[in-house]
């Protein structure tokens, strides 16, 4: 292979840089000059500070010998991975409302976020159908059930999003509403009829390619019906080639999940699988692993006639057609005080109430975190946005293990409990559910009101079985911790009132 097309090749990986919160990016600083030595084509961001986001995406493109993509998994919005940036609701919460123009502005206000720290490629919107109680990792991250209802609203976000000059990513072709296991652990496999996974599970992406999304992200799921070599989608020229290229005529980006997670490295390796994905038709790679050993590996392969140089060019041309297109313009659209004002409303207009009103807290409210996603693999939020949101407020809030005799107000039960990555499970754990009722007990023989918090999406804390006033905040993010303090202080201004 020459070393032009090595670089070529090169350009194909997407590695990830995680932000840790007592280094910052130094602790990546080797890693980033080998990759932008070897040529990669862009990178995928994890956390991060606004200002020193910005400053690292400027460096990166300039340092690098061609325009870059700067990706961020940004569903809910840009304060879901950088400190400083506005977060939002899940996708289900915002279409919850009946408002498409509210969806659109979330879409907006996040490339705006995002264009200004100089991140050009949003890995959103999920355009997974939420079918099933018991799939692992969709939930809320779905703008709904029905395809026909779902389709118009993919649209209306990706065509907000890249008005902005952001790559939209539309995923996780061909969907994974109906997984049953997580593939963060394990291969699911859907065994849906072709004509069925067509007819619905399709409709949503139909609406993206329809709508001029940039990018398309695989999943690393089996569908035996659409590829009877039963590899998952990521690996399936079926799938990708013939399926997503040729009948639905989409000749952007396809966009590999994460290639480490364990479902696409079953019975291979990282690099194994990377050669395998392009051969199929991804033409980038995020999170490929070792880039030596990946790269090496894909050098193998293209000399020996496994992957057709026509193949490759191809790939290297549609990520510089799109990384040229997001390359930044002198007037960037940043938001605007109104935007970052909207985007904090609208996680209290999102929030639901069950079983309620719910009653008014007193002077102190005792607030008792129950966590059931404490071993997920996700990064780890801090659980004391209500209390703090409270005390704003001029409530005296206060985090407690058990109800105590300082207040006689209602006893809040804050329960953080999602469908998120790596956690392989749809029911609480039989710890959450004793530490629960175990507080409500203590909190009645004290004869105080209970309010159960809902940080997740509603069907978990609805496995309670409790008829309790339940706040529903959709999720466990740290803006909607704070729009559920902002709530019950709400219901103790309406009944003061």
């Amino acid at each position: 292979m020459s070393e032009q097309s090595r670089r070529e090749v090169a350009q194909l990986l997407i590695p990830v840089l995680r932000w840790s919160p007592s280094g910052g990016f130094a602790d990546m600083r080797p890693f980033i000059e080998q990759a932008l030595a070897l040529g990669v084509g862009g990178f995928q961001l994890v956390g991060g500070v606004q200002d020193g986001v910005r400053a690292l995406a400027k460096e990166l493109q300039l340092k690098s010998r061609h325009p870059l993509l700067i990706a961020a998994d940004l569903e809910r919005g840009a304060g879901q991975q950088f400190v400083g940036a506005t977060g939002l609701p899940p996708l289900a919460a915002i279409t919850s409302l009946g408002d498409i123009e509210a969806l659109r502005r979330a879409a907006r206000l996040t490339a705006r976020e995002a264009r200004t720290m100089g991140v050009n490629w949003n890995l959103a919107p999920v355009c997974d159908l939420d079918l099933l109680s018991d799939n692992p990792l969709v939930g809320a991250r779905a703008m709904g059930s029905d395809a026909r209802t779902v389709a118009p609203l993919v649209t209306a976000w990706i065509e907000a999003c890249q008005a902005e000059g952001v790559l939209a990513c539309a995923k996780h072709f061909p969907g994974m509403g109906r997984i049953t296991r997580d593939p963060h652990r394990e291969v699911p496999v859907v065994e849906t009829p072709a004509d069925q996974l067509k007819e619905q599970d399709l409709q949503p992406f139909r609406a993206a390619i329809a709508g001029g999304v940039a990018s398309v992200m695989t999943s690393h799921v089996v569908y035996p019906a659409l590829d009877s070599s039963r590899v998952p989608a990521t690996l399936s020229r079926e799938i990708l080639q013939w399926l997503l290229r040729q009948q639905l005529k989409f000749d952007n980006l396809i966009v590999a999940d994460a290639m480490t997670m364990a479902a696409v490295q079953e019975g291979r390796t990282v690099a194994e699988a990377a050669v395998l994905a392009v051969r199929g038709g991804c033409d980038l790679l995020l999170s490929p692993g070792d880039l030596t050993d990946v790269l090496d590996a894909l050098e193998r392969a293209y000399d020996d006639g496994t992957l057709e140089p026509e193949r490759v060019k191809h790939s290297v041309r549609r990520r510089l057609k799109w990384a040229q297109w997001a390359s930044p313009p002198n007037d960037w659209r940043r938001p605007s005080g109104a935007d970052t004002a909207w985007g904090a409303l609208l996680a209290d207009k999102v929030l639901r109430v069950e079983h309620g009103p719910l009653p008014a807290v007193g002077a102190i409210t005792e607030v008792a975190i129950v966590d059931d996603d404490h071993h997920a693999d996700g990064p780890s939020v801090e659980r004391t946005g209500i209390a703090e949101a409270m005390r704003l407020g001029g409530n005296d809030a206060r985090l407690v293990d058990a109800p105590t005799a300082a207040s006689g107000g209602p006893f809040v039960i804050a329960l953080f409990a999602d469908f998120v990555e790596g956690k392989g499970r749809t029911t609480l754990l039989p710890d959450t559910r004793e530490q629960v009722h175990t507080l409500v007990a203590q909190a009645t023989a004290m004869q105080r009101p209970v309010i159960l918090v809902g940080l997740g999406d509603p069907r978990w804390v609805a496995q309670l079985g409790l008829s309790y006033p339940t706040l529903l905040a959709w999720g466990g993010d740290r803006v909607m911790q704070q729009a559920a303090g902002r709530g019950l202080l709400r219901a103790k201004a309406v009944v003061a009132s």
